[in-house]
């Protein structure tokens, strides 16, 4: 596989292609902002787009998608719980003062336990809500694309409108289940480790726990 990641827009966040050497197909993982410049990384990659892959539905994971849809007719997977942050996002980024295009609505619904394909690979989906109620991880060959669930040292917020701190709880000891060498690729901040969390991360050694609404 190649993987190649993109910090994106004003909320620094990593979107992610993954392609599968094998068939050149392609997916693109939380594609926040900045949708033609990742039009023109999917390009330069030259393989064919498949589909795009959400972890969740927050604005900055899904501000580039309308720009992508223009260039390739491909499907949104999303878990069905986090449509309303999608359809919400457009009035948040004005909130936030930053500019935002809607994209279309997600086609494809995520649920625990589905295994998505992309040519030779396959990832499994749990449903780690916490962050969002509809927040996903995707986990395979050693990876794990984990959106806000997990970041290097910390962990996503848990203060947010239909943010649920006793989910986040369980859900970070599921990714505290997965192999200690599983590469976890987060919504935003560098790469790490399950092991190097479970050392070091205080939300995962018991020193912290998710803040409370």
């Amino acid at each position: 596989m190649r993987l190649s990641s993109f910090v994106v827009g004003a909320f620094q966040e990593n979107a992610y292609l993954l392609v599968d050497e094998e068939s050149e197909r392609a997916v693109l993982v939380d594609p926040g902002d900045e949708g033609a410049m990742l039009v023109d990384r999917v390009r330069e990659s030259g393989a064919t787009l498949e589909a795009i892959w959400l972890t969740h539905a927050h604005l900055d994971h899904i501000g580039g998608i309308a720009e992508i849809r223009r260039a390739w007719d491909v499907p949104i997977f999303l878990h069905p719980a986090d449509l309303p942050l999608y359809r919400y996002a457009p009035k948040a980024a004005e909130l936030y003062g930053v500019p935002f295009e809607l994209g279309p609505l997600p086609d494809r619904e995520l649920a625990e336990g589905d295994v998505l394909s992309l040519g030779t690979l396959r990832f499994a989906v749990l449903h780690v809500p916490g962050h969002a109620p509809g927040h996903v991880l995707f986990h395979g060959h050693g990876l794990a694309f984990g959106g806000d669930l997990l970041f290097a040292g910390s962990i996503g917020r848990t203060d947010l409108p239909l943010c649920d701190a006793a989910a986040m709880q369980r859900s970070l000891a599921r990714a505290a289940a997965l192999p200690s060498d599983t590469l976890v690729l987060p919504g935003h901040g560098p790469e790490t480790t399950v092991g190097a969390e479970l050392a070091s991360n205080p939300f995962l050694t018991g020193l912290a726990r998710p803040l409370r609404r």
